[in-house]
């Protein structure tokens, strides 16, 4: 039943209820998602089921990436919405897509079909912030300035074709190439450049248009890319022009495919950024074995959705032209690194550096090409975390280069065959961090920074002890700090390079009194 008072406040004529009344009061209980189709294409679309508080700019923006959204009517009361689309053609793009991809409000799912209504008809004077919305979104898409309705600034104009996109929660690994294919969604992304600051995965991405820009923000900020996780926060740039200078993991230039790969990076294959920027759903849409529930994709209205967080890495990393993609429904656990400091190398700093980001089980650096290891993590989403943030990094003063290898186990040599070291099994190793379910290692996985996490240690150990411990490990202390109970401590590297040097010399590090430190990367600054 309505009431009318309370109808009337949600900003809509009564006229409008009643031709809702007549043409969907009778029928609505018995409509099933699956008959959404039967019903005749219409640009207005019926959204029900929507969660309690919904804003219109967040229903808005499930119709903003297929075109131009003219009209909206809140039926707060009955958790239900209609959007009107500009053309029919878009309507129908929005219904095929989400019919394939359940959309998602605030984790939410919610049900779309087409309307009965040809258009909708709403009193702006009793539609003041629903209008006030669609004034601001409308000015935006057509590049204008939006006014400010209703008492209030709804959306500010697009200052910039550059987005500034920091990741909270990263649990999983976030590539540029990941970016890529979400942001591509609302525009041409001409150019992306990644980075790490204040221990938090960055970056910034610029669109052709100021436009594309405004519309990504609006549909984009607050989503997870992964269920629960990796959850983006989006604002403008200062900056309304991006300068690339290399294409490699960390930055790429859409637009000029013939830059070099810089000191130490390895070269993007040129057919793949083709294909990347040409194609922005074929390669993360469902790609051969990939798992497609869209209940894993966090509500997120992008082809990311429809896959689970580690097949969607994978597929990244296909992407990337890191892994071929044959059939199998993720990669396995077993890693490539390359550009290895040879002479100074060891299966044990390799177990201690790439068990910052999950347990290492096996170890073999090559026998022919000794700047290059194979190492086999517990399973294939520990072998993407320790890629994430391991590849690019400088150990041992080159900068290490790591992918997935074709391996799906690094074999033990034969019994009696001297290998000279190279091999190394740590399957039964005290030190693995991540053996224990439910462990808060698995929350304290940080990119590698330069200061360092310390714990587990003994109370008559001093500040200069550490300092000078650290000092050792050729790099200079530029911190510390104790927490209250003394044992544990952050301490400042000059370099997140000095940072990885140390914490692969003294992590496990006998303290005397049976205290062994642990040493790990952290999210703070002193």
């Amino acid at each position: 039943p309505f009431s009318i008072a309370s109808d009337v406040a949600v900003g809509v004529k009564v006229s409008v209820f009643l031709i809702y009344l007549t043409a969907n009061g009778s029928d609505s209980k018995k409509l099933r998602v699956e008959d959404s189709m039967d019903s005749p294409p219409s640009r207005v679309i019926h959204i029900r089921k929507l969660p309690n508080e919904v804003s219109e700019t967040e229903v808005i923006a499930l119709g903003l990436p297929f075109g131009k959204v003219t009209n909206i009517l809140m039926l707060k009361g009955k958790n239900q919405a209609f959007l009107e689309l500009g053309t029919e053609e878009a309507a129908v793009t929005m219904v095929n897509y989400y019919t394939a991809v359940t959309p998602q409000v605030r984790n939410v799912p919610v049900f779309i079909q087409y309307s009965n209504h040809k258009e909708l008809k709403t009193d702006s004077a009793l539609n003041q912030r629903a209008q006030a919305v669609l004034q601001a979104v409308s000015a935006v898409q057509e590049g204008g300035s939006p006014s400010s309705a209703a008492g209030e600034s709804v959306l500010t104009p697009a200052p910039s074709p550059v987005l500034r996109i920091i990741i909270d929660n990263m649990f999983y690994p976030v590539t540029l190439d990941v970016l890529q294919q979400i942001f591509s969604k609302f525009g041409t992304v001409m150019k992306i450049i990644t980075f790490t600051k204040n221990n938090q995965f960055q970056a910034l991405l610029q669109f052709s248009d100021p436009v594309n820009a405004q519309q990504a923000k609006l549909s984009l900020d607050g989503q997870n890319i992964y269920n629960s996780c990796c959850t983006l926060r989006i604002d403008f740039s200062k900056l309304v022009n991006l300068n690339v200078k290399y294409n490699n993991d960390k930055s790429r230039d859409y637009t000029r495919p013939e830059l070099p790969a810089g000191d130490g990076q390895p070269p993007v294959d040129p057919s793949v950024a083709a294909t990347l920027s040409k194609d922005s759903t074929s390669l993360l849409g469902t790609p051969s074995g990939m798992v497609t529930s869209y209940s894993s994709g966090g509500g997120f209205p992008s082809s990311l959705g429809a896959i689970s967080p580690l097949s969607a890495a994978a597929a990244a990393a296909a992407a990337a032209g890191r892994v071929a993609l044959s059939g199998h429904s993720g990669p396995g656990g077993v890693l490539l690194v390359s550009n290895l400091n040879e002479e100074m190398v060891t299966p044990q700093s390799l177990f201690t550096l790439f068990g910052v980001y999950g347990d290492v089980q096996r170890v073999k650096i090559l026998y022919n090409k000794k700047d290059s290891a194979l190492i086999q993590m517990s399973d294939g989403n520990q072998a993407q975390l320790a890629m994430s943030h391991l590849n690019g990094q400088k150990m041992y003063g080159k900068i290490i280069r790591v992918t997935l290898s074709k391996h799906q186990t690094v074999q033990l040599p034969r019994e009696g065959l001297d290998d000279q070291g190279l091999t190394k099994d740590f399957t039964s190793s005290p030190l693995h961090r991540f053996k224990k379910p439910g462990s808060k290692n698995f929350q304290n996985i940080f990119p590698p920074s330069a200061t360092l996490h310390l714990s587990n240690i003994p109370e008559n150990v001093t500040e200069e002890d550490l300092r000078l411990l650290f000092s050792n490990s050729g790099g200079t202390v530029k911190a510390f700090k104790f927490f209250q109970d003394r044992k544990m401590a952050l301490l400042q590297m000059s370099t997140a390079e000095e940072a990885i040097q140390a914490l692969i010399d003294l992590h496990n590090y006998d303290m005397g009194r049976g205290h062994r430190l642990r040493v790990s990367f952290s999210k703070s600054t002193i």
